[in-house]
């Protein structure tokens, strides 16, 4: 899947329209949204191998132990049901290229 990521001020914006955001992710990328931690905004783990590569921009990468790996056009990261979340903390969205292998579980429990 290819996902790009807004810079998070543009998430924490006033104009940003959560309630819209939800549904929107539910039909692009079915079952992800379900693996998202309500206590730690965007932390999440998948039961997959992820290879993750970086098209265009610079993203954050945040590890379960709260360290962060700044990645940038070209960068692969590798994950092994690692928890994690993206932080783009630059001033233009960043775009990433993810290739899951494995088990991806949907909100029907159904896997794919």
């Amino acid at each position: 899947m290819i996902v790009r990521f807004p810079p998070d001020s543009a998430l924490a914006s006033p104009e940003f329209d959560r309630k819209a955001a939800g549904p929107e992710l539910a039909e692009h990328i079915p079952g992800l949204a379900e693996s998202f931690e309500a206590d730690h905004p965007g932390m999440h783990t998948t039961d997959t191998i992820d290879y993750d590569i970086v098209l265009d921009g610079e993203i954050w990468l945040e590890l379960d132990d709260g360290a962060e790996v700044r990645l940038r056009q070209g960068d692969v990261a590798i994950q092994c049901g690692t928890r994690h979340a993206w932080r783009n903390k630059g001033g233009r969205p960043a775009t990433l290229a993810f290739v899951l292998i494995g088990a991806v579980r949907s909100d029907e429990g159904a896997r794919r």
